[in-house]
């Protein structure tokens, strides 16, 4: 027997997947469209600073775009205190990671623990049809893998169903993006910004309970292997219920 042969191996560290929305245009405002800063970056830096491995793929591969009112150096200042975000931009390790990102068609489910779908208004145009995606999603949550989602890419939930037919979010209690945080950003540009509303969306749905906190306030809940955020200030907190989950 050798010398070594009774030290423990560590336990390998768990492994996330991070699936952020391609850049679109959206077909409402002609604005081009993205995944959301601090939806990718906030609960990136939760995963990490746990000692998670982090991968980050998109639907379809390849470079991805950030929202403009996302981004901590936007002349709208919107983001501004997103230095997280800021720091993320400006490293040249950390941006790589999203400047050729690969896709989710060769994802085996059973090499990670759980996926974790970031936001932001592409998601409405992108990924609220994208079956492949929705199978995605579907199988880790059927592979009894953690499944999280926050914001606006929660609106793949109004679709995805598991292996029984069942909607994911039969029988759960979730949330997502609000109809009066929907409102309230309408009322900031001054003009209708999203094809649909997740909420009204929600409420449609029989054998489903969709709730949501104040307006943009941090909100997630988790309703056994399902994750949901409410919105961009939720990333985090979503994060950290995954790493409750999954524990260190």
């Amino acid at each position: 027997m050798s010398a070594n042969a009774n030290i423990t191996r560590p336990e390998r560290p768990k492994r996330i997947l991070i699936v952020a929305a391609n850049p679109s245009t959206s077909p409402v405002t002609g604005w081009p469209v993205g995944f959301w800063w601090a939806e990718l970056t906030h609960p990136w830096w939760a995963f990490t600073e746990a000692g998670y491995t982090v991968e980050i793929r998109s639907p379809q591969g390849g470079a991805l775009v950030a929202d403009g009112f996302s981004d901590p150096e936007d002349a709208s200042g919107y983001s501004a205190a997103d230095i997280l975000s800021l720091g993320f931009k400006h490293s040249p390790t950390h941006a790589a990671l999203l400047a050729n990102t690969p896709s989710i068609a060769d994802v085996n489910v059973h090499d990670y623990d759980a996926i974790f779908v970031a936001g932001g208004q592409s998601p409405m145009i992108t990924m609220v049809q994208d079956t492949a995606l929705h199978r995605l999603v579907a199988a880790f949550h059927d592979a009894g893998k953690i499944t999280a989602l926050v914001c606006h890419a929660t609106c793949i939930l109004l679709h995805a169903r598991g292996a029984d037919g069942e909607l994911l979010v039969n029988g759960r209690t979730w949330t997502g993006f609000a109809d009066a945080e929907e409102q309230f950003a309408d009322d900031f540009v001054g003009m209708r910004i999203q094809p649909f509303w997740i909420e009204t969306e929600a409420r449609k749905l029989a054998g489903t309970n969709f709730v949501v906190d104040q307006r943009f306030r941090e909100f997630a809940v988790r309703d056994g292997r399902l994750i949901t955020g409410q919105q961009q200030f939720s990333g985090a907190a979503a994060a950290r219920l995954v790493i409750e989950a999954l524990g260190r």
